[in-house]
């Protein structure tokens, strides 16, 4: 029943969202179709619900051959491969307002585990994929919303590929299971909530002082994360 009334809200939310945002989200497309490279949107195939892959939808804001130049998969500060408009949709969040399709679609729920490359997905761990698995990978959710800032992390490190595949990544695992172990519909709601806040208004809210129960970082990421 839980879970049946998440996809309700789902698609409720992500309904009205498409709605709200049609105003914006419309001058974008066009802008970027006579912009840049002309690619509108960008497809990446993220695994999902069960280890099954989908495509995920974002606005296109890197060059298309991005994820095969400098450090591949993840996205550094003043990185070279974003795109003019790219820096503002990125900072903004608005890159990932296309997402709201694959949460229609049933792709995604707005929140839940964040959905990762083949790559990342592994470096879950098998315990923490196993128990993630079962349900739709997220629009936000609780590693989404700690690692908000994440660029000026990898803006920190030495090698930030390799933090990111042995430090960060299974850490956002431990983050995820989490979420799925404690699930509930308050839980579900707080977590939008606090993702407006952080997005909006704020980004100082401190989730480990209001849920106290999450894993610790480990001690390399300690420093970084505040």
């Amino acid at each position: 029943m839980q879970d049946k009334l998440i996809r309700f809200f789902d698609i409720l939310f992500s309904s009205l969202a498409l709605i709200v945002f049609s105003p914006l989200l419309i001058p974008i497309v066009v802008i970027l179709k006579f912009t840049g490279e002309g690619e509108v949107f960008y497809f990446q195939e993220r695994i999902g619900k069960k280890g099954r892959p989908f495509k995920l939808i974002k606005f296109a804001t890197m060059l298309k051959n991005s994820h095969n130049i400098g450090p591949g998969e993840i996205t550094l500060p003043n990185d070279s491969r974003v795109l003019p408009l790219g820096k503002f949709l990125r900072k903004t969040k608005i890159n990932e307002l296309p997402q709201l399709i694959n949460i229609l679609k049933g792709d995604l729920s707005v929140i839940g585990w964040r959905p990762q490359t083949l790559k990342y997905y592994n470096a879950f761990g098998v315990n923490n994929q196993k128990i993630i698995s079962p349900i739709p990978p997220g629009l936000s959710g609780i590693g989404s919303i700690i690692f908000r800032h994440e660029e000026a992390i990898f803006e920190k490190i030495d090698n930030p590929v390799e933090f990111d595949l042995k430090i960060i990544t299974p850490y956002k695992g431990e983050l995820e299971k989490w979420y799925v172990v404690n699930k509930n519909l308050k839980l579900y709601f707080e977590l939008i909530f606090i993702t407006i806040i952080v997005v909006l208004f704020t980004d100082k809210f401190n989730v480990y002082k209001y849920y106290t129960t999450l894993p610790k970082p480990p001690k390399e990421l300690k420093e970084l994360l505040k």
